[in-house]
């Protein structure tokens, strides 16, 4: 399992994934670092099957529409510290490592986290 993590979340996050086992990229590690396009995106998350985390509202439609990236995680959490963010993941990357090997869209909330059909 590997993640692709979007701009509008911090690239500690990314290094926090890595340090837990798993394989994570930062957008800002790409050629064109934060202005790379969504449709890069989507094509290396689905060319190279990482599961695209991202705040943007976007990718979300894009996999209603087209089911492009094939794997997302999409995060409502609004502003938070990246501390926060990062203590969210750290209580729940197991749960979504489990939900991601059945699940194609899962959304995590401060609260809760969503599996969409």
């Amino acid at each position: 399992m590997k993640f692709l993590v979007d701009a509008q979340l911090p690239k500690a996050l990314s290094d926090f994934i890595n340090y837990k086992g798993i394989v994570s990229i930062h957008i800002l590690e790409l050629p064109d670092k934060n202005k790379t396009q969504d449709g890069y995106i989507t094509r290396l998350a689905t060319d190279e099957h990482f599961i695209v985390i991202t705040k943007d509202a976007d990718f979300l439609e894009s996999y209603v529409l087209k089911k492009e990236p094939p794997k997302l995680l999409i995060v409502r959490t609004g502003n938070i510290r990246n501390s926060e963010l990062i203590h969210l993941f750290d209580k729940n990357l197991e749960l979504i490592v489990r939900l991601f090997s059945e699940h194609s869209l899962v959304e995590m909330s401060k609260t809760e986290i969503v599996v969409h059909a």
